[in-house]
C-alpha cells in the first residue's frame, strides 16, 4: 500500500515539475485612444492701446454743456469745436443778444482761450 501511495504522489507531483510555466492567462489591451482633434490654439490679442482723450472734444463739449446750462440760451441749434484753446461756435441764435450771451458763456469756461463766434442770427430759430 505504501507503493501504491508512493507511485499516486510521484504520478502527480511529476507533471508539475516541468520546465515550462504554466500559461498566462490572456490580459486585454486597453483600446487605443480615439483621435482627438488638436485644440486650437487661444489666440493671443494684443491689450488695446491706450488713447488719451481729445482735449479739443473735452474743451468742446464743456461749452456745450455751458451753452445748454444758460437758461436764455437756445443750445440746440449752436455747435462747438475747439483748437488748442480756440472755440468757433456754429449755428443760429434767435437774436443778437441770444449770439453775444453764447460768447460770453463759452469764455467762461476754463480752457478757452478765446471765442470766434460765427452764429447767425435768425429771427423765429
Amino acid at each position: 500500500m505504501k507503493r501504491f501511495l508512493l507511485a499516486l504522489v510521484a504520478a502527480f507531483a511529476l507533471p508539475g515539475c516541468g520546465d515550462e510555466p504554466p500559461p498566462k492567462p490572456p490580459v486585454a489591451k486597453p483600446p487605443p485612444p480615439a483621435a482627438q482633434p488638436a485644440a486650437p490654439k487661444p489666440e493671443v490679442k494684443a491689450p488695446a492701446p491706450v488713447v488719451a482723450p481729445d482735449p479739443n472734444k473735452e474743451l468742446a463739449a464743456r461749452v456745450k454743456h455751458a451753452l445748454e446750462s444758460e437758461a436764455k440760451i437756445q443750445a440746440s441749434g449752436i455747435d462747438v469745436s475747439a483748437d488748442g484753446g480756440k472755440v468757433t461756435l456754429w449755428g443760429t441764435a434767435a437774436s443778437a443778444g441770444e449770439r453775444n450771451r453764447a460768447a460770453r458763456a463759452a469764455a467762461k469756461v476754463e480752457g478757452v482761450k478765446s471765442v470766434e463766434n460765427k452764429l447767425a442770427v435768425v429771427k423765429g430759430s
